[in-house]
């Protein structure tokens, strides 16, 4: 079985709105739900759990419901970071799957994935056993230690900037984050840097421009160019006061 989770228990604090940038209202719906939508299509993904903030899980199910997101599964409540909400989905979702499930973790603020991308996450998974979305840097890369000045390029050809989905059976994923637990690793960027940490091999699958995380409210213009590219229009959200 393939199982989505979709972190979505930030607070969005660098976008300095009272609502968390994933329940931002885009054409009349929020963030998630494009995200949800992307899932719910996938031929490939069974079902669908999504890790929130508490006070917004009803909200959740009620745009699964209005939207017909019949994947969705499970709602439960994140933790103080992002890896911590990640070990709340598996420790619920180990209560009725087995260890050999795979686990398609999501940033729920990235609505623009593709079917291509989920496909090939799950493809790469099948053939390495693991599954990471990456895509080239194209910029000059420098190292600075004081965020003025440089005098070290880091080659570009070398560098591989990440996004989600990453890809993982359910027990791998499960023990990666109890062994964690027990070394005190704790709020990692990202399951691939966990996974790194404790000696994984990252293997890359395809990611896009286009799978961008909405973090900032320029991200948040770039997905309104990107819908209006796509034939459609239409953006509702909370700009920052002049």
């Amino acid at each position: 079985m393939n199982i989505a989770l979709l972190t979505a228990a930030g607070l969005g604090s660098r976008m300095h709105q009272d609502i968390p940038k994933q329940f931002l209202h885009i054409r009349n719906k929020p963030v998630i739900l494009y995200t949800l939508e992307a899932f719910q299509k996938s031929a490939l993904v069974d079902e669908i759990m999504v890790v929130s903030l508490a006070n917004w899980q009803d909200m959740i199910w009620a745009y699964a419901k209005q939207f017909n997101i019949d994947k969705l599964k499970y709602v439960v409540s994140g933790g103080m970071s992002g890896q911590e909400s990640i070990f709340c989905g598996l420790k619920e979702l180990v209560k009725n799957h087995s260890n050999d499930d795979v686990v398609i973790v999501h940033d729920g603020n990235r609505p623009m994935i593709s079917q291509e991308i989920i496909a090939d996450s799950i493809a790469v998974y099948k053939k390495y056993g693991s599954a990471v979305a990456a895509i080239p840097c194209i910029e000059a890369i420098f190292q600075s230690e004081d965020g003025i000045s440089s005098d070290t390029a880091i080659p570009r050809e070398k560098l591989w900037r990440t996004q989600t989905p990453h890809t993982y059976t359910l027990g791998k994923l499960l023990k990666a984050h109890q062994l964690a637990a027990k070394r005190n690793i704790c709020n990692t960027t990202a399951s691939c840097v966990l996974m790194q940490m404790l000696g994984e091999k990252v293997f890359f699958s395809k990611g896009s421009e286009k799978n961008l995380k909405i973090t900032t409210i320029e991200d948040i213009e770039i997905f309104e160019s990107y819908l209006e590219s796509s034939g459609k229009s239409g953006v509702e959200y909370l700009r920052l006061e002049d």
